[in-house]
């Protein structure tokens, strides 16, 4: 029977993210899991029942500490206008590279499901939920821009983070922002006549 004491868990999914990023998913085991949380071994073992639940407890841990309340309600407060956009999205950049053990055990994750049908269901439906609740935030905020530049400023964002913690001497950190402000800047300065939705039935 799995133990559920919550703080243990989530600290075992966090040792499971660096495990990710470090080693890869071929190199996360229930035997890593522990030694890099510093527990007796066998203990992840007590709180997941196989390595698929503790794949996705990695991912969706990723999420949760990614997840940052104030910069949501921060959205909601202040202008309407292109800078704001532009200034939030400078600031995701920044929260999502400062963990980059997260980013990379995303990664992992979803090379890892290009081989495990499984794991590719789960995780598409944790993006998608992700990307849904994204737009509908960016909507319900009266930001300028739709559903299709949510979905294009994730798109290029993935990229730019996964260059700059990989590649990080391809471009300057200066570069790095103005090329942000530049895809803002061209995201925003026209709308199409029909917008996208990335996000509806027609999606899946």
């Amino acid at each position: 029977m799995a133990r559920r004491n919550p703080e243990r868990r989530a600290a075992l999914l966090d040792a499971a993210v660096e495990v990710l990023a470090g080693d890869g998913a071929r190199g996360l085991t229930f035997r890593a899991v522990d030694q890099r949380a510093g527990v007796p071994a066998g203990t992840a073992s007590n709180y997941f029942a196989g390595r698929a639940e503790i794949l996705t407890g990695a991912g969706e841990r990723v999420y949760q500490r990614l997840l940052d309340q104030a910069l949501l309600t921060e959205t909601l407060d202040g202008p309407r206008d292109r800078a704001r956009v532009t200034e939030l999205t400078h600031a995701l950049v920044d929260r999502v590279s400062a963990f980059p053990t997260g980013f990379l055990a995303l990664l992992e994750l979803r090379l890892e499901a290009a081989r495990s049908p499984e794991l590719r269901e789960v995780l598409t439906a944790r993006v998608r939920a992700d990307l849904r609740f994204n737009a509908e935030h960016h909507a319900a905020s009266g930001l300028p821009g739709d559903g299709t530049t949510v979905a294009l400023l994730w798109l290029a964002l993935n990229w730019l983070v996964l260059e700059r913690l990989t590649l990080p001497d391809l471009l300057t950190d200066d570069q790095r922002r103005d090329l942000v402000t530049a895809l803002v800047d061209r995201l925003l300065a026209g709308q199409p006549e029909r917008a996208v939705d990335p996000f509806g039935e027609s999606g899946r």
